[in-house]
């Protein structure tokens, strides 16, 4: 028996949309020719990653920062620690994405050989003892599929106290005062500032499900939370809200993050200014900020040009 045709909106989805989308990232991307440029430039970034020379073991007081990473980001983490080593000493603690293998492990433990690492079965058992999916269903389900709520999960869950965390791509241009001044003294939540709000869904919705007004542009690649703050039972029904809008996104684990940083007293947010989100020329050429998250078509300016400048012997093309 044949399979039963797809409907109008999933043909108009298929014929037209979809289509439509992939060239728009081309032409985002600067086309093929730059795309493979671009690309070019990743398996270079990588293959210098394992000549970035060993940083110095962190001093006994050195706080600890959480990094997430696996066998196809492990070079960025490599390279953001590279570019924080001269300004912040800090204790980088590995969360496993579920991809790390030994070997690719290894060669991120040659340049950081100070960093703990918490592997994905010891993260298992600790969610199972304190988030049992029969009670925890959803935050569980999204760890598994969506692997941006690890972020919140694997990183807070039982870790009481201030936990800083940091994407992996991104780069220190300058000496970040503001996190080491807040990694210092911990006092607020802090969060990175967003170019807009990234949600998955309106911000209005959230206000709905919060029951008043939570904070716009969020972005989680800088963020710090207090662990022991985290209301698990109320992000299991958050979920169960944001299900009910649309099915899960991308983008719904800086939605769950939004809506609990809106129950907080307050929260500090990076300045737009210092801390860039999606770097574009003349600022991803020509830097004056003092932090950089490259994500999306930013990423062209990370893989071609950037990281060469944190690279022995390296030049910015």
């Amino acid at each position: 028996m044949s399979p039963p045709l797809p409907g109008p909106g999933r043909l108009l989805y298929l014929c037209f949309h979809a289509p439509l989308g992939r060239l728009r990232e081309h032409f985002r991307d600067g086309g093929p020719a730059e795309r493979a440029r671009t690309e070019t430039g990743r398996a270079a970034m990588e293959q210098a990653a394992d000549h970035l020379p060993v940083l110095p073991a962190p001093p006994p007081d050195a706080p600890s920062v959480h990094f997430l990473t696996g066998r196809r980001f492990w070079f960025q983490t490599a390279f953001l620690l590279t570019s924080l080593a001269p300004h912040l000493p800090l204790r980088p603690v590995i969360h496993d994405d579920g991809s790390l293998d030994e070997a690719t492990l290894q060669r991120l433990l040659r340049v950081a050989p100070g960093a703990r690492v918490v592997g994905d079965g010891e993260i298992r058992d600790r969610l199972d003892a304190l988030l049992p999916a029969a009670r925890f269903p959803r935050l569980r389900a999204r760890r598994e599929n969506l692997v941006l709520y690890r972020k919140i999960l694997d990183v807070h869950a039982g870790n009481p106290g201030w936990n800083l965390f940091l994407d992996s791509d991104q780069l220190a241009l300058r000496r970040p005062s503001l996190l080491a001044d807040w990694l210092r003294a911990p006092a607020t939540a802090l969060h990175m500032t967003d170019v807009g709000d990234a949600y998955g869904c309106s911000p209005r919705a959230l206000d709905r499900i919060a029951g008043f007004p939570v904070p716009r542009r969020v972005n989680t690649g800088i963020l710090g939370l207090r662990g022991d703050t985290l209301d698990w039972e109320r992000l299991e029904h958050h979920c169960g809200s944001l299900d009910a809008l649309m099915r899960p996104h991308y983008y719904h684990e800086q939605a769950l993050v939004a809506l609990h940083l809106a129950a907080q007293p307050a929260r500090l947010a990076t300045p737009l200014g210092d801390y860039v989100v999606l770097p574009r020329p003349p600022e991803a050429s020509v830097p004056r900020a003092v932090w950089h998250h490259y994500v999306a078509d930013s990423k062209r300016w990370y893989y071609q040009q950037r990281w060469r400048d944190f690279s022995p012997g390296g030049t910015v093309s």
